[in-house]
């Protein structure tokens, strides 16, 4: 009973064991893990092409993937993983095997014909994927051009939106400085129609004294 026990508890660990499985570093270049699966989330290290690492989980959604390599643990993006070695790699491995046949018996001499066939095909695949590679390079490139011009024209604007405050301001201060004049030319009109007319109440005071003064001069002398 203890034996069937153990048994059953083997077989529900096993599809957790076998979850997992060994992927490889792409030979584009070297890759980032990260803290998260997005580029906002920081990354924890650069994994070299051709290290072989654990795949736990796969997030289509999100393009990236849960790898763990050694003792850590963090996120790269899917396509950044093959299931096989990468060619280069490969290339490595047989010419080291080439390399062992060319010396062995004539008994291995087939198998060495068929070594060779491979390495040509992975020449191929490798060319291809270098192909692959100089074209992402050149996206790269064109992102990192739109990219630069969107900041240039963002600074642009910026200094747009500057020089546009600049003028409001102006605008408002010169507004201002209309309105100070016109209240300055209606208060010097307005001192100019009081003297007038304090100038004619004046008049109207001193004028009927002097025709009296005038008139009495004149009785004076008869």
């Amino acid at each position: 009973m203890k034996r069937f026990t153990i048994s059953i508890f083997c077989l529900l660990l096993l599809p957790a064991v076998v979850q997992a499985k060994t992927y490889y570093v792409t030979d584009d270049f070297k890759i980032a893990m990260r803290t998260g699966e997005s580029i906002k989330h920081r990354i924890t290290r650069y994994i070299n092409t051709g290290t072989a690492v654990e795949v736990i989980s796969t997030n289509k959604e999100t393009g990236y993937s849960k790898v763990r390599m050694g003792t850590k643990e963090g996120f790269v993006l899917t396509r950044q993983l093959l299931s096989e070695p990468v060619a280069r790699s490969q290339l490595e491995t047989m010419r080291k095997e080439i390399d062992a046949l060319k010396a062995a018996p004539g008994e291995l001499r087939s198998n060495l014909a068929d070594l060779q066939k491979n390495h040509r095909e992975l020449q191929a695949s490798h060319k291809k994927l270098q192909q692959i590679k100089d074209k992402q390079e050149q996206e790269l490139q064109s992102i990192q051009r739109t990219a630069s011009n969107a900041i240039r024209i963002s600074n642009e604007r910026n200094e747009l939106r500057k020089q546009v405050a600049d003028l409001t301001r102006e605008a408002e201060e010169l507004k201002q400085e209309n309105r100070d004049l016109s209240n300055e030319a209606t208060r010097d009109w307005f001192l100019i129609g009081a003297g007038v007319i304090i100038a004619g109440i004046l008049i109207g005071l001193i004028l009927p004294h002097l025709r009296f003064q005038r008139r009495r001069s004149s009785w004076g002398s008869l």
